[in-house]
């Protein structure tokens, strides 16, 4: 293989070859859709990853557009990042936003749907976050955080005064008819994380928080009816609780649909609530769904179109705003879709993955499947990959468990091999059965050295209904660890596990799975890569950035009441160290807030000074927070990972040397 470039560009000269972190650290996705008004054109946006080796940067998004009656894919614009890209209505052009090399802040571009040059179209004073186009594509809508007044002092530096003085996302309206456009401010107090206009343009929702506070935006948005004559709220009797994602006016503006959560201490916003605009009680249509609206979209007067998730597949479809109707138009078990955009009801645009690749655009014309219309990795089509398939098994308590399982390239059935089980997040996740490759994610590469993947949807995942994901509450690191490990003795007893190599790795929940892996049930695993994880929740409780999500969604009780220091104290685990004999490759991005360092460090200490025996390492990620941004970080990540599992899964090898200069070599 010939690498001519890392996330630029290379050429394969060898054909059936696997997949390389090298691979990963250059591959392309398809990050957005959208669809024009008379379905001729199909905007996205592409991921362009840095060169690791090269620059630490994140990767950037590149606009292209896909003209249907031609075929023709163009690069409209690749010089700088584009995002919350639009056809604008009633204008024959794209919109987007960007902050190109020189710029001071992000600001709205245009750009003719036939081709041209990019022109700004309009700059606030900050950056714009989001943006929505009224009817007529006259009217902006945006979202921007309050400008900072100018202060002077006498210090050379100021200290920072921890969730004080916080700046506020503000609501602004625009007319761009005029021939100098000003920005007016709404009328609302607090954060606006989402702004829709109603279809005849007198009114917007807008879901607010009363601050900018992660915790507040998870579980304390209202949603609000502003005039967009005055800017002041004029209905803000809607009666919502719990998380938020989105909503959506009814065509004839006296309705509107939330994608958001059943009621407070529902751990997910993937339930469509209908609500009147003048007010009331959002009411559950679908109620007794297994699984999770994923995206909405009110399409006509008695229709909704979705995407769903259930258990590992999506599905697309429409439902009644009375819960009635519910049916799919493309069953769950196909591509797995992210997004859709939508002209009418026979041309759709998806955003869309499946195993064998990333996200890719797919689509739909009339009553047909979609068809994928981008290659933007067109190399994978050489990469050999291990068998993908969904495995279910029964926990110890009897219930139920899905997972997804990938085998290694060339597997010989009944061959036990060296397995690495991936923890996700949250919990309220899921994995579907598509693409699960990523720096983070051993996926292909995995399967490519030899080893199975498996990735449990333990119980509290997302996909399948509301009590299977409330069934985790008041339980961390109780039952639903325990189905992991469940999944694993399933995968023995199949024949496929080494029961001697058995890996664990994973981010965030994820990273506390592993770390209980590692301690709790340390004797069933080999090794274990522990990513941003907890390790003591009391003291996670006390650092993180979302304590009342953490509460009303997670735990349902305080740890100072009833006692409950001791037993989430023991469901940490440092507090199981002195059973802990797993090689551990603790990592972490400094600049975390939701789990803070200090997680990564009070295990690593208590397994310095308890177990020195067992070979442990920490790596900490200048600058990173929740999941790793930079190119050269991901690529550290990954290849410190997989020499982590090779060292300890399959060799009997001494602890790994600190840098990663010998595998880049190689």
């Amino acid at each position: 293989m010939l690498i001519l470039g890392i996330g630029v560009s290379f050429s394969v000269i060898a054909q059936n070859r696997v997949l390389t972190p090298e691979d990963v650290a250059g591959m392309r996705s398809v990050t957005s859709v959208e669809l024009s008004e008379d379905a001729n054109y199909i905007a996205y946006t592409v991921t362009d990853p840095a060169d690791p080796m090269k620059q630490n940067r994140s990767a950037e998004v590149h606009l292209y557009v896909y003209h249907h009656p031609t075929g023709e894919r163009i690069a409209y614009y690749t010089t700088a990042n584009a995002g919350d890209v639009r056809f604008r209505p009633g204008h024959e052009s794209i919109t987007f936003l960007s902050q190109p090399e020189g710029e001071s802040v992000n600001a709205l571009y245009e750009m003719p749907v036939h081709g041209g040059g990019p022109m700004k179209l309009f700059q606030f004073e900050t950056s714009i976050r989001d943006y929505e186009w009224s009817s007529g594509g006259k009217q902006l809508a945006f979202t921007a955080t309050e400008p900072v007044k100018e202060q002077s002092g006498p210090m050379p530096s100021e200290p920072e005064i921890y969730e004080e003085g916080l700046k506020n996302r503000k609501g602004y309206l625009v007319d761009l008819t005029v021939s100098d456009p000003m920005a007016r401010e709404l009328e609302v107090e607090g954060t606006i994380y989402t702004l829709r206009w109603s279809p005849d343009g007198d009114r917007l929702a807008a879901a607010v928080a009363p601050t900018p506070l992660v915790d507040d935006y998870y579980m304390r948005q209202d949603v609000k009816v502003i005039s967009a004559r005055t800017g002041e709220v004029v209905n803000d009797n809607i009666d919502h609780e719990g998380k938020l994602d989105d909503i959506q006016w009814s065509p004839m503006g006296d309705r509107l649909a939330l994608l958001a959560g059943n009621d407070i201490h529902d751990v997910i916003a993937g339930r469509i609530m209908v609500v009147d605009a003048d007010g009331g009680k959002p009411q559950n249509i679908y109620s007794g769904f297994k699984g999770k609206f994923e995206q909405i979209a009110w399409t006509s007067a008695n229709t909704i179109h979705f995407l769903a998730s259930e258990s590992t597949e999506v599905g697309f479809g429409s439902i009644q705003p009375d819960g009635s109707g519910f049916s799919y138009e493309l069953k769950p078990g196909g591509p797995i879709y992210e997004s859709f955009s939508m002209a009418d009801n026979s041309h759709i645009a998806f955003e869309a993955n499946t195993a064998r690749h990333p996200n890719e655009v797919y689509y739909k014309e009339g009553v047909g499947e979609p068809v994928r219309i981008t290659h933007v990795n067109p190399w994978l089509r050489d990469v050999r990959m291990g068998e993908q398939s969904v495995v279910t098994y029964e926990a110890r308590d009897g219930l139920e468990i899905e997972g997804v399982l990938i085998k290694p390239v060339n597997y010989t059935s009944g061959q036990p091999v060296p397995t690495i089980v991936k923890v996700h997040g949250g919990p309220e996740a899921h994995y579907s059965n598509g693409w699960l490759t990523s720096y983070s994610s051993p996926g292909q590469v995995a399967a490519g050295k030899g080893y199975a993947v498996f990735y449990p949807n333990y119980r509290g995942s997302t996909g399948r209904g509301i009590d299977f994901l409330k069934s985790s509450q008041v339980d961390a690191g109780g039952k639903e660890f325990d189905d992991v490990v469940d999944g694993v003795d399933h995968l023995i007893d199949e024949g496929i596990a080494d029961n001697e190599k058995i890996g664990v790795t994973g981010g965030s929940y994820g990273g506390y799975a592993t770390g209980w892996m590692a301690t709790y049930y340390s004797d069933r695993f080999a090794a274990g890569v522990m990513n941003f994880g907890i390790s003591n929740n009391i003291s996670s409780w006390g650092t993180s950035d979302i304590p009342r999500e953490l509460y009303l969604v997670h735990s349902r009780e305080w740890f100072w009441e009833d006692n409950n220091w001791q037993k989430y104290l023991e469901r940490s685990p440092i507090y199981h160290v002195d059973k802990a004999q797993t090689p551990l490759l603790i990592t972490h991005g400094k600049a975390d807030t939701r789990v803070y360092p200090g997680q990564s460090l009070e295990l690593y200490r208590h397994m310095k000074v308890r177990k020195p025996e067992v070979p442990l390492r920490l790596v900490m990620y200048p600058g990173e927070g929740h999941g790793y941004r930079g190119a050269a970080h991901r690529h550290d990540y990954n290849l410190r990972m997989f020499r982590w599992f090779d060292t300890y899964l399959k060799a009997d090898g001494e602890m790994p040397p600190i840098s990663i200069q010998d595998v880049l070599k190689k």
